[in-house]
């Protein structure tokens, strides 16, 4: 009996460094360099879904591919949990379609599309399977790619989200600027409403994070999708605002790591309320 354990052990321990072997495995970056950001970090460019779209790779260890919001750039994320979660994972960093470093052609505008853009970049890269973290517009676009290619990715955090994008439209009025880029942003969001129908069918562990203060998305998405995805996580932020990410990035951070780092297969809907 002692050495069936012993070997069952050794076993386990082979396993372990295999995984965190094939973990440490970086992805290396494809493409021409364009630019640096302010931080040293190189930005690259690739040809992908027939456009060039640009992109940064920080960190080292498991992939975290992170989707901004609508009239932002990669540059957005806040340099604090930008730092943390670097430390624990590789972020991909990417631009939206039209914006910072991505060009974009005459296709019109959907999170269909968007949701293609990434996907994209993560064939041209090479990377077979990553959690996501998707903030506003990037949490839209998060939803259609864990319906669409739920094989692609592991966790997921799906950050101010809305189920209903002409919501949305209304509370960004006379708040975007007059910009040709943004203007196709806001249409593509007005045709979102996310098919509530189809959410049980997401077998990927989800995080949802809102702050309940948030005027642009409200908190209703968020409670909406987390009662309908299986073992879905809920994360309030009380008082916080669409911003609560730069309003309490260590909270957020520390959140964001906490359920990376869980390893619940399935369970019951976790719901976790955090206070500022």
């Amino acid at each position: 009996m002692r050495k069936t354990n012993q070997i069952l052990i050794a076993l386990f321990f082979v396993f372990s460094i295999a995984i965190s072997n094939a973990f440490a495995q970086n992805i290396q970056p494809v493409g021409g360099k364009v630019g640096v950001d302010k931080q040293g970090n190189a930005v690259y460019q690739i040809r992908a879904n027939d456009i060039q779209v640009g992109y940064k790779l920080i960190g080292s260890g498991k992939p975290l591919v992170m989707i901004i919001g609508l009239g932002n750039t990669m540059e957005d994320w806040p340099d604090g949990v930008i730092k943390a979660l670097s430390e624990k994972y590789q972020l991909i960093l990417l631009d939206n379609r039209g914006m910072g470093y991505t060009t974009a052609n005459d296709k019109e505008f959907s999170y269909e599309l968007f949701a293609e853009d990434v996907i994209s970049l993560l064939d041209t890269l090479g990377v077979k399977k990553t959690d996501v973290l998707g903030f506003s517009m990037g949490s839209t676009i998060t939803q259609e790619l864990l319906l669409k290619y739920p094989e692609r990715f592991d966790k997921a955090i799906i950050y101010a989200c809305s189920t209903d994008g002409s919501n949305v439209v209304k509370a960004l009025e006379g708040k975007t600027p007059d910009n040709p880029v943004i203007a196709r942003q806001v249409k593509a969001t007005a045709q979102w409403k996310t098919p509530l129908s189809e959410l049980p069918s997401i077998n990927n562990q989800v995080m949802l994070i809102v702050g309940t203060a948030d005027t642009i998305v409200g908190v209703e998405g968020s409670k909406m999708l987390a009662a309908a995805i299986p073992g879905a996580w809920l994360v309030q932020f009380k008082g916080a605002t669409h911003s609560l990410m730069r309003e309490a990035p260590v909270e957020f951070s520390r959140i964001v790591l906490a359920f990376l780092e869980n390893n619940e297969i399935q369970g019951p809907a976790n719901k976790i309320s955090a206070g500022l």
